[in-house]
């Protein structure tokens, strides 16, 4: 099975934010946490609990915003 970029799903509380997603995009959620539900062990109830920790990833490992960031501070 292929290592995920993501892994434990935190339960913190939530900023409430409304967003539309592609029917593409959705499916593409719903389809991922089926294979993290079955890597981890535990099921994901929500996909959507998924966006957060996987825009928390991705603005990590975006290089070139961490280097703007460091050299604003």
């Amino acid at each position: 099975m292929p290592k995920l970029k993501l892994s434990e799903i935190l339960d913190e509380k939530p900023v409430k934010v409304t967003v539309e997603l592609p029917a593409k995009l959705h499916r593409d959620l719903v389809a991922y946490a089926r294979v993290l539900g079955g890597e981890t062990g535990s099921p994901i109830a929500d996909p959507l609990k998924l966006i957060v920790p996987m825009l928390e990833r991705f603005i990590v490992t975006d290089r070139g915003f961490m280097r703007v960031r460091r050299a604003a501070r």
